[in-house]
This record gives C-alpha cells, structure tokens and sequence, in this order.
C-alpha cells in the first residue's frame, strides 16, 4: 500500500514516549515520516525525537494538548505545512485519572478530565484528519490512508476505580466503528489496537499489583505487555496489511481477556 516513491506520514499523538514511542520506532524503521504530538516542550523530548531522526525519518513536534480545540487545528495546520500530507492517524494520547475514586464518589471534574482528552480530543482529531485524507484521494486515487485508535481492554473490562477511563475507551472504540462505516465509500481503513497491561509510566504505579496478578495467571502469556508489542500491532495496520479488515479491533493483551475457566 505504501508508495515507495514518496515517504508516507504519520502522525502519533502522545507520541514522544510510551505506547506511542514504541509505535513511532516501528513506523519509522517501516519507512514514515514522522509527526509526533506530546504536551511536554520540545527541548524535553529532544533525545527522543533525535533518536527517531537517526531512523532516517523526518520528525516535526507538535506540542500541544489535543483536548484543546485550537490546539488541534494548529497541529494539523503545521503537519500540512510542513509534510503536506497525513497518511496515516494515530490517536494514542491518554490521561488516566488524577485520583483513582469509587464510581460512588468519583468527580464531574475527573470525568471531564478524562474524557476530553481520551475521547472527545480523539474523536474530532479524527474528523479533521478524515475530511483531509478524503480530499488526498480525490486528487490521487492511490492515496493510502488509515486511522488507527488505540484503546484498552478497559473498553469492555470494568474497573470501578476509574470509571471514566473505561467508559472513555469504550467511547473510543464505538468511534472506530462509527468512522469505519462512515469512511468505508472512500476505502479509507479505521482500526482499533486495544492494549492490555502494558509496562509503561502509567502503570508505574501498580508494577507490584500486576507482577503478582500476572504471576497467578492473568493472562495466557505470562507476562507483561510491552510498548514494542504494540508499536509492532500499528505498524503491521499502517502498511496496509490488513486492508479488508476496517472496523476490527487487535487484540494485544496476552490473552488476558479469553474467557477460561
């Protein structure tokens, strides 16, 4: 799917560590030009985006908070000036709660929080990279362009503790279906990775709950997810190798979610 003449662009929000620094190494040992999003200034992330430049891509930083409307459409407007094209969005940015509370006791505050960016950043991200990519096939038939949502097993595994991360994510996954069959006329794929327990700074803070629970049979796989697993889930979608599979969610989670008894 890729044109082999004209480097490909991504674009990762959350991008510059992480689940989405695994992703942006993939995508660019896969040949992409990079556009990375992260809401930490330029000069933190410095190692981490020349790291990807030694790849071979071409990295821009977009700083910015994608719960923000004028954010948003400043990114957008920088990718276009400076790639002049999007192949491929990822929407991978996430907020967890700032105080894990009982759905009995939790906050408006932390709802909003959480779903700003979770869901509703995510979902007009999408509807701005959409009617872009649409227009890129108007004026070239061979124009390759995916949407890829990553979500979490917490779409359909319920966790009291932090009910507006869950219901985020499942909110994320039904937009996958929606933007699926919406963009199907224009053969423009949408997908869903949905991660299970993934090592990363967010789950930093429960590393000794998961080792154990993981340790007695949590998942099939016995151990830990990783930002590679992922990185190399997106990767495989972004290339086009799944073509004829819009709307289907990858599972990579180790198995955690089979129901066994």
């Amino acid at each position: 799917m890729i044109n082999a003449e004209k480097r490909p662009v991504a674009f990762i929000t959350g991008g510059s560590r992480g689940i989405g620094y695994g992703i942006a190494e993939h995508l660019a040992k896969a040949g992409f030009d990079l556009a990375i999003n992260g809401v930490r200034p330029e000069d933190a992330v410095r190692d981490a985006l020349d790291a990807l430049r030694n790849r071979g891509s071409d990295v821009l930083y977009c700083q910015g908070d994608i719960a923000s409307s004028e954010a948003r459409q400043a990114m957008m407007q920088s990718i276009q000036s400076h790639f002049g094209q999007l192949n491929i969005l990822v929407n991978n940015a996430g907020v967890a709660p700032k105080e894990r509370r009982d759905i009995l006791e939790a906050t408006e505050e932390s709802f909003q929080y959480v779903l700003s960016t979770n869901l509703q950043g995510a979902y007009f991200l999408t509807q701005a990279a959409a009617n872009w990519m649409i227009a890129q096939r108007a004026e070239e038939a061979a124009f390759w362009a995916c949407i890829i949502n990553v979500s979490s097993i917490s779409a359909t595994v319920a966790s009291v503790n932090r009910g507006e991360y869950c219901v985020a994510k499942a909110g994320l996954s039904m937009a996958t279906q929606l933007f699926a069959v919406r963009l199907g006329e224009f053969d423009i794929p949408v997908y869903e990775v949905r991660p299970g327990v993934i090592k990363t700074d967010m789950t930093a803070g429960v590393t000794a709950k998961y080792d154990a629970l993981i340790e007695s049979g949590l998942c099939v796989q016995k151990r830990w997810g990783f930002a590679d697993d992922v990185g190399r889930a997106v990767a495989s979608l972004a290339r086009g190798d799944f073509p004829y599979s819009t709307g289907q969610v990858i599972m990579v989670d180790g198995g955690l979610t089979i129901p066994r008894l």
